[in-house]
């Protein structure tokens, strides 16, 4: 009897002898236009980005700085909440809440800062045209963590490891000390640095993208068939890749989508509207005295700015990746899954979009088989890291007692 093993063998020769064998990857894209959009959305991760408006981007003291008070809720003013009570790890650096909640309950959903360092504008509404003042914000916000310049200024004088750390980024902190916004706009900038290391690796999506673009079709096949008739409805007929554009899946600016911007009765939420008033008015953007930037090229797109009447209920577009793991959607939260989200686009309704606004949405119509592919394709964006908190070392001579 031939042996179990020199069987098999002997088989496959056969069936590859006469022309039989393994059935061959399949791959959906095949057409050289829907291979083009695809590439577009990558490749990733994408390149270390230092800010050129804060000094201490990629500095390891601001950076072990900015961790230690991301994580302390004695940087609010009652104590009692920290930036991760928002932004947690394990929830994908976001808080699974339909609304966020700081010292009160908020009106928008909070987001999630997985890959924060890649955008232009900050907030749902870019009210904030920098890292470093966006971490700024809530601090400050007597609705978020309730504090003052004064607080945090003598929360780093009076702990040892964050003074020491303080010293290590900027220089000794005197216990004369009097300048508390200047203190304040270093803490700013130490959560930036930080926050610029809060990034996802490569997802499912990325492997597939990375295959197309070599050829390699094997490789692509491994790809889920569902995930791939989700993708061509993405980059094809259904438009999504005009918003949701390049290697972070999304554009970076602000639309309105059709969702109600009624608060409350009587109440609205302007969304960019309002962002682009508060950026104008904010004595930390990119025009102050604050920025790093001696030749003003950063803050060019804060110069220019316009504010107009179609930018009221436009709210910015949000990077796909991850999006599985940031449930409830949109800025306000009002959607529970991503099925809903792509119902919303489904059956979108055009009269709710005001009519001087944008014309770059249409209902999709999705027909039930398709909505699952959609969702297929949204749930590859999810990179397995994307639920970790970074480890950061203390830089050089400890500051710890």
């Amino acid at each position: 009897m031939i042996p179990l093993r020199r069987r098999t063998i002997a088989l496959a020769a056969l069936a590859l002898a006469c022309g039989v064998g393994p059935a061959p990857a399949e791959v959906l894209f095949l057409e050289a236009a829907d291979v083009r959009r695809v590439l577009q959305h990558g490749p990733w991760p994408p390149p270390t980005i230092r800010d050129p408006t804060n000094r201490v981007s990629g500095n390891p003291a601001a950076i072990a700085l900015g961790q230690r008070l991301f994580f302390d809720a004695r940087l609010s003013g009652g104590g009692g909440v920290s930036c991760a009570s928002c932004h947690e790890p394990a929830r994908a650096w976001a808080d699974g809440r339909k609304q966020a909640v700081g010292l009160v309950a908020l009106e928008r959903n909070t987001p999630s800062i997985l890959n924060v360092a890649q955008q232009r504008w900050f907030s749902w509404d870019g009210g904030a045209d920098s890292l470093w003042s966006q971490t700024m914000r809530p601090i400050v916000d007597p609705r978020e963590m309730g504090a003052s310049p004064s607080h945090v200024a003598k929360l780093i004088a009076g702990d040892p490891t964050l003074s020491c750390l303080y010293g290590k980024a900027y220089g000794r902190l005197s216990s004369a000390e009097a300048d508390d916004e200047r203190v304040l706009v270093n803490v700013g900038k130490a959560l930036a640095a930080f926050v610029e290391g809060v990034g996802s690796g490569r997802a499912p999506f990325d492997e597939f993208r990375d295959a197309l673009a070599r050829g390699d079709r094997e490789r692509a096949g491994r790809y889920p068939v569902a995930a791939q008739r989700g993708l061509k409805i993405f980059v094809g007929r259904g438009n999504c890749s005009l918003c949701h554009f390049g290697p972070a899946f999304t554009n970076g600016e602000f639309h309105d989508v059709g969702v109600p911007f009624l608060v409350q009765p009587g109440k609205v939420d302007a969304g960019r509207h309002g962002g682009i008033k508060r950026l104008k008015a904010d004595r930390f953007n990119l025009l102050g005295p604050y920025s790093d930037d001696a030749s003003g090229a950063s803050a060019t797109k804060t110069r220019h700015v316009l504010l107009q009447h179609t930018n009221f209920g436009q709210f910015k577009t949000p990077s796909l990746r991850n999006v599985a793991l940031t449930a409830p959607y949109m800025h306000d939260g009002r959607y529970d899954t991503l099925r809903q989200v792509v119902r919303h686009y489904s059956e979108l309704d055009m009269e709710r979009i005001h009519a001087d606004g944008e014309r770059l949405l249409r209902p999709l119509k999705l027909s039930d088989a398709e909505s699952d592919d959609l969702v297929a394709f949204l749930e590859t964006l999810t990179a397995p890291d994307a639920t970790r908190a970074p480890a950061t070392p203390l830089p050089g001579e400890s500051c710890e007692r």
